[in-house]
């Protein structure tokens, strides 16, 4: 059985009936004054998930592509980790290079807010006008490496006159993916 605050979460998230459904009767959706009181303790912020194939261009990474839906996080977590969901996208990883950290078909989201290397960590970035979630290094010289975790994979370096071709969309500041 689900843990009562979990139901009344869902209720409140859906805009249904917590009665109906703990129990199946009465009506499905509540009086127009609950759900108002529902909706205002909403409980979750939504992310869009984009289409990450996005067309070739100089645009915004996301001009050409289409939000698929939305996922929840509740807002909780978002605020522990600092983070706000209007600064945050988040998109699919095509393959094999960053296993066993990211892999093909996981789902990353992305803080957009921030889009400057900060340590050494995975960023989505547009090298060449192409989508690629990488980890980044700056290197003493000015330039950045591009770091597949697959050792299967070379680092990239991009040298300090050519940082124009690397655009950092966002940092990746969550994942997930089927264990199946």
């Amino acid at each position: 059985m689900p843990a009562f605050n979990s139901l009344a979460l869902l209720a409140a998230a859906v805009g249904v009936s917590l009665d109906w459904i703990a129990s199946g009767r009465g009506e499905m959706y509540p009086s127009e004054g609950v759900q108002a009181q529902a909706g205002e303790d909403n409980a979750y912020a939504y992310v869009p998930l984009y289409d990450a194939r996005i067309s070739q261009g100089h645009g915004a990474w996301s001009d050409g592509a289409r939000i698929l839906t939305m996922l929840a996080f509740t807002k909780y977590s978002l605020s522990k980790k600092g983070l706000q969901a209007s600064q945050l996208a988040a998109v699919r990883v095509d393959g094999d290079s960053n296993e066993p950290f990211l892999k093909d078909g996981d789902t990353v989201m992305v803080d957009l807010s921030r889009n400057l290397i900060q340590g050494e960590a995975f960023y989505v970035i547009r090298l060449d006008d192409l989508l690629y979630a990488k980890r980044l290094q700056r290197q003493i010289d000015g330039g950045v490496l591009v770091i597949s975790a697959n050792t299967a994979y070379p680092a990239i370096n991009v040298s300090a006159d050519h940082l124009d071709r690397l655009q950092v969309v966002g940092r990746v500041v969550w994942s997930g993916g089927w264990m199946i």
